[in-house]
């Protein structure tokens, strides 16, 4: 009966704890339209931290309007919802951690007003530690599952990398820093990145990985202030010898949005550019601000953003996630093809890489069987049997017609 009793008051004084820390965080609703379209997540493994790289008004809005994060913790320690935990939210995008993929439909996203290579502030430490201890709590999430974005998102081949590789943000890095961990109340870390130990991904930017993995492991206590772009000389937005145009803008290079400023003074657009060997030393990228997560995601073109399958896709130009749009309307996986066949397309054929071919949809087939939470997102695409091809954010539910093909990011 004692030990009874004793139990009882243990579980209240929890219990009591629980709603006297929650109470302490200072809140404040700015709900995303997205909520009610979202699905609600199966499973809840991970907590993934972003920077915003950007300040809190315009970081609210776009999180906001595009339902890109759960939570938004501003520079003065106020946390704002904008998707109801429970929901999936965008905000990882291209992702992969312990060989899982789309980690949006596994995790909760807090973004932190702020940029990877600069400390964030003590009041925003100290909600943070109160938010994640809430989530972790509620989810029973594991210190060494809560993860930089820079961890998990990964990036396929391009010009510089011929295999999928990890290193295409360098978002919230600083959140792998051991001392800065131990101030949010996190006492565990990855030591390696699973992916790249087992082959599924190779290391694309050695800085980082040294960041996130050996520097950072051995912090002595205190935020860590990072250098983006280390070595090349220069500022850290101009190309120089030894730092490319993925070094600068990563995914986003070859984006319409993304501007380049020649030594003469003159400017080309992403998308405009068709030999990326011949960019000068001194050229100047000017990245958008407020650039959505996925928009660098596009169909690809050879002739238009290379010359050939294998400057597109790199040694996954043969793999089933290697999605093939023949001119003569056929649709192909990388597996379907020869290798002869694949070297020797014509102009004019259209890719995805790094996509899964869901197949049709059918009177007992939906979009949302198939694509899960993404069936309405921008990365993903509908091929109609007309031969046009839409992305998500452009169908409804009611538009979305039997025999359409549909391809969602892997």
């Amino acid at each position: 009966m004692k030990r009874w009793k004793t139990s009882l008051q243990i579980g209240l004084l929890l219990v009591f704890c629980v709603q006297v820390f929650a109470s302490s965080l200072q809140t404040q609703n700015r709900l995303s339209p997205w909520n009610d379209r979202r699905a609600v997540r199966r499973r809840t493994r991970y907590i993934v931290l972003h920077t915003t790289e950007g300040g809190t008004v315009g970081a609210l809005e776009k999180l906001r309007r595009l339902g890109e994060a759960h939570y938004l913790v501003g520079e003065d320690g106020v946390i704002y919802r904008i998707m109801d935990r429970r929901r999936v939210a965008m905000h990882a995008g291209r992702s992969m951690w312990e060989g899982t993929t789309n980690l949006d439909e596994h995790s909760i996203g807090i973004e932190v007003t702020g940029y990877h290579n600069r400390p964030i502030t003590d009041a925003q430490i100290r909600s943070l530690r109160l938010l994640i201890a809430d989530l972790q709590r509620q989810y029973r999430i594991p210190d060494e599952n809560v993860l930089p974005h820079s961890m998990v998102a990964y990036g396929t081949p391009n010009r510089w990398h011929r295999r999928s590789h990890r290193g295409r943000k360098r978002c919230g890095m600083q959140f792998a820093d051991r001392g800065l961990r131990a101030q949010l109340g996190l006492s565990r870390q990855p030591l390696f990145d699973p992916d790249v130990r087992a082959g599924r991904l190779i290391e694309a930017d050695p800085y980082l990985a040294e960041q996130l993995f050996r520097t950072a492991g051995r912090s002595s206590g205190h935020q860590q202030a990072v250098i983006t772009n280390p070595s090349g000389g220069g500022t850290a937005d101009t190309i120089t010898r030894n730092r490319s145009a993925w070094d600068i803008a990563r995914d986003q290079y070859r984006s319409s949005t993304t501007r380049y400023v020649f030594p003469d003074g003159t400017e080309k657009r992403g998308s405009e550019i068709r030999n990326w060997r011949r960019i000068p030393a001194g050229t100047q990228v000017i990245l958008p601000r407020g650039q959505s997560e996925n928009a660098a995601e596009e169909l690809l073109e050879i002739g238009v953003h290379g010359d050939s399958a294998r400057e597109l896709a790199g040694e996954e130009m043969l793999a089933s996630t290697t999605i093939y749009f023949l001119p003569d309307g056929r649709v192909r996986q990388g597996t379907e093809l020869r290798q002869s066949q694949v070297e020797n397309l014509p102009d004019g054929t259209r890719m995805l890489v790094g996509y899964v071919h869901g197949g049709y949809v059918t009177a007992r087939r939906s979009a949302h069987d198939i694509a899960g939470a993404k069936w309405n997102h921008s990365t993903t695409f509908y091929r109609r049997p007309d031969g046009r091809i839409l992305t998500g954010d452009r169908v409804s539910e009611d538009s979305i017609i039997p025999m359409m093909m549909v391809f969602f990011q892997r």
